[in-house]
């Protein structure tokens, strides 16, 4: 799609899992990506030569986005290296599970600091820092809906998310700016898998009227939708990517 071939897209947590799966999708789709990592280059540096190899365009930055200080600096090291941004994927995020009366303070300041105020800190310079024409796309999740137990302080972040989301669409009036989130099911990624039974796995793949669980690609096909030329009358909006759980 070469009509984005002058376009810069940060994808937030993108070395591995949907975030991995966004970033090959943004690339091929003629994107520049910025593959951002908080903890560990080595996986986001493998995906970042992926990239070149099959013709796209990436650049790796480390930030925790927790770290207002170290995203800004991720916006500066794009602007540098590609004369800006246009497309700001919020894809970071933490999830501890915990009953309510059981979660401790840590567990909750944490998923708050990466999946609120993380949020939060890339939006704040999106808004000032994007170029006319771009395109914000946070994530939630289908939990926001199904109101799972244990699921309570990570779903009241993402609920937050959403409510960010439709704020912001209103702020950015006159820009041609889009702003939504995509709130996946149950996705095939490490982080979903591990620790499940696979009576468990097989379970909650049944949940939805599409009998199975969602993978990386179709999420990033969600993302990719609402980046692209044909999402562009969407605004404002929570897309649940989730086979028709809820």
């Amino acid at each position: 799609m070469s009509g984005n071939s002058s376009k810069v897209a940060i994808v937030t947590g993108a070395s591995r899992g949907i975030g991995a799966a966004i970033a090959e999708r943004l690339a091929r789709d003629g994107f520049t990506v910025v593959v951002n990592y908080s903890g560990n280059a080595a996986p986001a540096e493998e995906l970042a030569r992926k990239i070149e190899q099959a013709g796209g365009k990436a650049l790796t930055a480390k930030a925790d986005v927790a770290d207002a200080d170290a995203v800004r600096r991720m916006f500066d090291a794009a602007e540098t290296a590609f004369g800006g941004v246009d497309i700001l994927v919020n894809n970071a995020g933490i999830m501890q599970l915990a009953r309510i009366a059981d979660a401790d303070d840590a567990n909750f300041d944490r998923q708050i600091a990466v999946n609120l105020k993380g949020t939060f800190n890339t939006l704040r310079e999106a808004a000032k820092r994007l170029r006319d024409g771009g395109r914000i796309i946070n994530f939630s999740t289908t939990v926001v809906g199904l109101k799972l137990e244990t699921y309570g302080v990570y779903a009241a972040t993402k609920a937050a998310v959403e409510t960010l989301t439709a704020i912001l669409a209103k702020e950015m009036r006159g820009r041609n700016i889009t702003v939504n989130a995509v709130a996946p099911g149950p996705t095939a990624t490490d982080l979903f898998l591990n620790g499940k039974s696979p009576e468990l796995i097989e379970r909650m793949s049944k949940m939805n009227p599409l009998e199975r669980l969602g993978a990386p690609a179709d999420i990033a096909a969600s993302v990719a939708f609402l980046a692209g030329p044909d999402g562009g009358w969407i605004n404002g909006q929570t897309l649940r990517a989730n086979g028709g759980m809820i």
